[in-house]
């Protein structure tokens, strides 16, 4: 369809009939094409605040002075992407943050070549002596990694926040694609950007704390991601709930937790670090383990439900299969999510298949299950289920701006 023609039908007046959820789609779908089309092609180029264009004349108001840098509309680049998916869930984040500061972010598409390329933009202050420091501490703090002033005409501001509104109503609007029946090449990339995004934006990792782990890498996020799907999979578990577990756990990221955490026992078992000793007990650490926090003890359970578990493990591959024998000092973070699978399938199965129930004894325990805890994770699934829902197709991200729904641009 040309662009004429696509506008024509964009502004033909509305019938009587109500429109249906999936013409509201493919009407926003239709609009954000028509939308990045003309990006290519009319958006004005930025001006990079540089020396030429600082020689804007200070400005006095009585004791202060400001240094402008735009003759209209002054923003800054905070982020940029290749990945559609990667850059909405980065630009929903920054929303997020701060209320306030929402309706001045936005989020554009244009080429960088052949390749589509997505931006995240922030109204600040036209005053270089307020706007850096503020931009400062937003990288400080590891919100954004770097920034660039920009100075931008009016056309430019209604521009960016005509296509902001677009990829909202794309991302929001209902689709036909569930997450049970999405395809794994398309699954997969969208999963790992999630992995990645959820580790990067960790309360740790953002606020710089002493003990912040590392968020995960493209590769480990692709590693894990294929390692969750297998699991999920084999176990037949609700993949929205098992991701929420991972995000509640340790947002996918291997670091053990609770490391002073201890409990008594009868005797010590091979493996065990025994911390003191009576007549009749041992206490022995019992701190969690890696992506799925795990508990030493818990690990132990976990492996007496492997051995008598009647499932063919060998549909597994080779890393996520466990050794007959545990070595609860030695278990790789890929048997660790076999493991978190088997856990989470024995509680679906105590619980009758009562997914609030069995995610709030993951973290309870069968007898007292954790309803604040379910509630989290079922807040993560949901906004799991409604991302990976609306992952672009991956072969539509290499040559051009890809829409939720996998359209070519």
């Amino acid at each position: 369809m040309s662009a004429k023609k696509l506008t024509r039908s964009l502004h033909r007046p509305f019938s009587a009939k109500p429109f249906s959820a999936r013409a509201l789609a493919a009407l926003a779908l239709s609009a954000l094409a028509l939308s990045l089309w003309a990006t290519d092609r009319l958006w004005p180029r930025q001006l990079r605040v540089s020396a030429h264009h600082r020689h804007l004349a200070p400005k006095v108001h009585g004791r202060n002075v400001a240094l402008p840098f735009s003759n209209e509309v002054a923003c800054a680049e905070i982020a940029s992407f290749d990945d559609q998916l990667e850059a909405f869930l980065r630009y929903e984040y920054l929303r997020g943050r701060d209320p306030d500061d929402a309706r001045g972010i936005l989020l554009t598409a244009g080429h960088n070549g052949k390749r589509a390329n997505y931006k995240i933009f922030l109204l600040v202050e036209n005053d270089q002596l307020t706007a850096v420091p503020r931009l400062n501490r937003m990288e400080f703090h590891g919100l954004i990694h770097h920034y660039e002033l920009v100075a931008w005409t009016q056309q430019d501001l209604a521009f960016a926040q005509e296509q902001s509104r677009m990829f909202e109503t794309a991302y929001n609007l209902p689709t036909e694609q569930k997450l049970e029946t999405l395809p794994s090449f398309q699954l997969l990339p969208a999963l790992a950007d999630f992995l990645v995004f959820k580790s990067q934006t960790d309360w740790r990792v953002v606020g710089q704390s002493t003990r912040a782990p590392q968020p995960l890498t493209h590769h480990e996020a692709l590693r894990l991601a294929s390692d969750i799907l297998d699991v999920a999979h084999f176990y037949n578990l609700p993949l929205d709930y098992f991701l929420g577990v991972g995000a509640m756990e340790n947002n996918y990221m291997d670091v053990n937790g609770d490391l002073s955490h201890a409990v008594w026992k009868k005797r010590a078992e091979r493996g065990d670090i025994v911390l003191e000793r009576d007549r009749k007990r041992v206490l022995v650490s019992d701190y969690s383990i890696g992506t799925w926090q795990i508990s030493r003890e818990t690990l132990r359970a976990a492996h007496q439900l492997y051995l008598k578990d009647k499932r063919n493990y060998d549909q597994l591959p080779p890393r996520l299969r466990p050794l007959r024998d545990l070595d609860v000092n030695s278990v790789t973070s890929e048997v660790l999510t076999t493991y978190a699978g088997l856990v989470l399938r024995d509680l679906l199965d105590r619980f009758d298949g009562d997914v609030d129930q069995a995610i709030g004894a993951y973290n309870g325990g069968a007898r007292n299950p954790n309803p604040a805890y379910a509630a989290g994770v079922k807040n993560v699934a949901l906004y799991a289920r409604k991302v990976l829902e609306h992952a672009p197709l991956p072969a539509a991200k290499s040559s051009a701006a890809a829409l939720p729904n996998g359209t070519v641009l």
